[in-house]
């Protein structure tokens, strides 16, 4: 399904969202910025084709990010926005190079089985990832693996509203909106329809910091917008 959508995944993500995806996903960029040292090691789950991934590579010095997808046409697509990102900056195309802004890398992966040794990011970003996981508390656990102690992940998500109404209004959007829209572009409506029951069936932003304080992290702050419907979460690997 995500290899069907990638083309116009990006374009899709910011008109869904009223052009608020684009604020959102700064604002994640920002946490990590303000929490991980120069030459960071970061990486970027789910990443689509890449929104997070160089956003941390632009907003910090020297740091290497690898960018992890499940879907090879997502991330075939990331990679030819990075050609695109090094030829127009004359970087070096490296991660942490000095000759130019740095590049993120990217590789077919699972989330949920990362190639990284234990204690060895600095952080972690994950946009609209986790509540795409077969067992997100599972996907909680291998981001705590391979963290560091004190280690940062900064999620953002879509969750289930707490409030009924809202719940049934914010839901009924999701379906019937991204059934449309899965029809228009795709003739498949589930491209975009299955948005509506992920979120059903995901828990609410108060619970999934329950889900990361049980995974070993401590949750620092929570920022919700779309009255819960979407939350950042700023979590830090226990020592």
């Amino acid at each position: 399904m995500f290899d069907l959508v990638a083309p116009r995944y990006d374009e899709f993500t910011r008109r869904f969202s009223y052009g608020m995806d684009a604020g959102w996903k700064r604002a994640v960029v920002t946490e990590v910025a303000s929490r991980v040292p120069r030459g960071a090691r970061v990486f970027d789950v789910a990443c689509g084709t890449g929104d997070l991934a160089f956003g941390v590579a632009a907003a910090v010095r020297g740091a290497r990010v690898t960018g992890v997808d499940a879907s090879p046409r997502m991330i075939a697509l990331a990679r030819a926005r990075r050609a695109g990102v090094t030829g127009a900056t004359g970087g070096t195309g490296g991660t942490g190079g000095t000759g130019g802004t740095a590049t993120p890398e990217f590789v077919v992966g699972d989330m949920s089985r990362l190639d990284a040794a234990d204690g060895s990011a600095d952080a972690i970003t994950a946009g609209y990832a986790f509540r795409n996981a077969p067992d997100h508390r599972a996907a909680l656990a291998e981001a705590a693996r391979v963290l560091r102690p004190a280690g940062v992940l900064v999620t953002l998500d879509f969750h289930r509203p707490e409030h009924p109404l809202w719940r049934a209004l914010f839901l009924g959007y999701l379906r019937v909106a991204g059934n449309a829209v899965g029809w228009w572009w795709h003739r498949e409506p589930v491209a975009y329809g299955y948005i509506a029951p992920s979120v059903a069936a995901f828990v609410s932003a108060p619970r999934f910091g329950d889900d990361l304080a049980a995974s070993g992290f401590d949750v620092s702050h929570v920022r919700t917008w779309v009255w819960g419907g979407v939350a950042m979460h700023v979590a830090i690997r226990r020592r």
